[in-house]
């Protein structure tokens, strides 16, 4: 526990801030396993559409640091590879 008063706060914000990195976090990997799920079942249309939701998410997710820049791009990549070859 924090003796000094700005260490406290400095204990609580980041106790908000893991929250909110934390629901971002779930938001991202939400979105991708909509994506793979889309894309396992065979449903193209549903894969395109979850790949156009989920697209923003990581790109967010990589803005508010949440995953690194490179990472979020290469995902999406992998995911827009995948979804085109289940469209031929």
């Amino acid at each position: 526990m924090a003796n000094i008063r700005s260490a406290a706060k400095a204990a609580r914000k980041a106790k908000r801030k893991e929250a909110v990195n934390t629901a971002r976090k779930s938001r991202v990997r939400t979105s991708v396993r909509k994506v793979e799920e889309a894309i396992a079942s065979g449903d193209s249309k549903a894969a395109i559409e979850a790949l156009r939701a989920a697209q923003p998410e990581l790109i967010r997710g990589a803005n508010k640091r949440i995953m690194h820049k490179r990472a979020a791009a290469r995902k999406v990549s992998r995911l827009t590879k995948r979804v085109k070859a289940l469209s031929k």
